[in-house]
């Protein structure tokens, strides 16, 4: 097969690019290579094609899996978690994620869960027509097979110093895109592991779903204020390239979701709606499923933060929520 692309950064540090659906394409995975071990941070979701992948690149690389020290996870979405089991079970390995993390796995993942029904009821009360809602159950189901075999995992303490291949970094713990997910820091590199909690480029998704986080937005502005705190030369991001300017995106983020509040609040001054209506006229009409999903929880999420800060209201009618100014 082709080999994924490689890039190595200083200490040590290697981005892996792991295939994925459109349209991100890839997620980054990173090889922190320590004097006699290794470890990888998100190693993406699991697929024959992606299994097959990572045998080219421990060869590639001359890496043995007995050797992989850790494995290490920011968030429980499967483009990040999912090949974790699978990896856990060709080199025996702990795996590490935050206990907020370890939950939200097993609310979306675990045996028995309803997370699928729960969001299909949830859009259904916020106005997204049947047409649509029919075809969630498919699309949902076919993320299941790319986070088998489910891992066991151990907890990462945020804030407390963890070691990745011999060097610290410090777990901070953020909201917003996923609840519980870490980002690591390495103080005496200027480095940063983001996953998904900043992105150069593009917005990080931001998601009110059923059972999490109530107030999605409020924690990720939270978390974005307090990342871009600390002194980072490199931020290695779960999607795209890594990229300096960290603390100048982490701004230009905040004001993004101001931005986006500010056009919510105008749309449903004009006209009180619900919320699919009000996504349909904010993002692109022409939304695969998968982007309309990720848009639907996006917005809901700013029509709740607009309820939070006072600026909207909502009401029921004919058993659908109607936002207003």
């Amino acid at each position: 097969m082709e080999l994924p692309e490689i890039t190595h950064f200083e200490h040590g540090i290697i981005q892996v690019k792991i295939a994925m659906s459109y349209p991100l394409r890839w997620v980054n995975s990173y090889i922190i290579v320590g004097d006699h071990t290794w470890s990888v941070i998100d190693p993406g979701p699991r697929s024959a094609e992606n299994e097959a992948a990572w045998h080219t690149v421990l060869n590639t690389l001359e890496l043995h899996v007995d050797q992989l020290e850790s494995i290490i996870l920011t968030h429980h979405h499967p483009d990040h978690y999912g090949l974790a089991g699978w990896l856990q079970a060709q080199s025996h390995a702990p795996v590490y994620m935050s206990a907020r993390s370890l939950a939200e796995a097993r609310l979306a993942w675990g045996e028995g869960n309803t997370a699928a029904q729960d969001l299909i009821t949830f859009y259904k009360i916020h106005g997204m027509p049947s047409e649509i809602t029919n075809e969630l159950p498919e699309h949902l189901q076919s993320f299941v097979t790319q986070v088998l075999p489910q891992p066991e995992v151990s907890i990462i303490t945020p804030e407390q110093p963890f070691l990745i291949a011999g060097y610290p970094w410090l777990p901070i713990q953020t909201s917003g895109h996923a609840a519980g997910h870490i980002s690591f820091y390495q103080a005496d590199w200027k480095a940063i592991i983001c996953g998904d909690a900043v992105l150069p480029q593009i917005s990080p998704n931001i998601s009110l779903i059923p059972n999490s986080d109530p107030e999605p937005l409020k924690s990720y502005v939270e978390g974005l204020r307090v990342l871009g705190q600390y002194d980072v030369e490199w931020a290695y991001p779960g999607h795209r390239r890594p990229f300096n300017g960290f603390r100048e995106r982490t701004v230009k983020l905040l004001d993004h979701h101001e931005q986006r509040l500010d056009a919510m609040t105008e749309r449903i001054r004009t006209q009180p709606a619900n919320g699919y209506d009000v996504c349909m006229s904010i993002f692109n009409s022409k939304l695969t499923l998968h982007q309309l999903r990720f848009a639907m929880s996006e917005t809901l999420a700013h029509l709740e933060e607009l309820i939070r800060r006072g600026i909207a209201h909502k009401y029921q009618q004919d058993g659908i929520w109607i936002y207003a100014v």
